[in-house]
């Protein structure tokens, strides 16, 4: 027959009892209060994906380098802006991206500076907000919006500007290079050509596939 513990050992055995569930709960708050931190630390960075993109891999920029017309950029940084988005347009513009958004987010991201270079040299877009004609780099460009939108007519193509300040805008047009072609910051740009009716020609999802015979 088993004797009961006596009292001493009785106390010893609830003490320890206690100290063991003090420390569960100890560690079981540890891990709640862990999960939580990552909770709180995945919920921020959720919330500022709304408005930033992530860096663009390094091959995005292969598509800027083969394209048949040049493809202007301000390098892989920009006044501490890197590249974030180099988009080719269905229209064949090519868009690229500096910086996080500072409007909307995902597709509609509206970042510190864009450049488009668009392959349509037929016009030159202004609209009507008021805007002005002035020498940027040997040839006359464009300047409305304030001086954050700048449109430069050079060779084949029209290389637009967006910026969200002036001082930005006109530190871009100083330094974009086309990044297929041999160049360098602050050289004259080459002159404006005639059109080259690329705004004209169809795009290959423009145009039909020949009818075949049915057999």
């Amino acid at each position: 027959m088993t004797r009961p513990p006596t009292r001493p050992r009785a106390r010893r055995e609830q003490t320890g009892a206690r100290l063991a569930g003090r420390r569960l709960r100890a560690g079981a708050s540890a891990v709640l209060a862990s999960l939580s931190a990552l909770a709180g630390v995945g919920l921020l960075a959720g919330c500022g994906d709304t408005l930033q993109d992530q860096p663009i891999p390094h091959n995005a920029l292969e598509s800027l380098i083969v394209a048949p017309y040049p493809v202007y950029w301000a390098g892989r940084s920009f006044h501490g802006l890197r590249i974030t988005e180099a988009a080719h347009d269905p229209s064949g513009a090519f868009d690229v991206h500096y910086g996080d958004c500072v409007v909307g987010g995902q597709s509609t991201c509206v970042p510190p500076l864009r450049i488009v270079s668009s392959p349509d040299n037929s016009f030159v877009p202004g609209g009507s907000t008021p805007q002005r004609t002035t020498r940027v780099r040997g040839v006359d460009a464009v300047v409305a919006q304030r001086g954050t939108t700048i449109e430069i007519p050079t060779g084949g193509v029209v290389v637009g500007i967006f910026a969200d300040s002036a001082a930005l805008a006109s530190a871009a047009a100083q330094t974009v290079v086309a990044i297929n072609e041999a160049g360098a910051p602050g050289e004259a740009l080459p002159a404006r050509l005639p059109d080259t009716g690329f705004g004209s020609t169809p795009l290959p999802s423009q145009v039909p596939s020949p009818l075949r015979a049915l057999r």
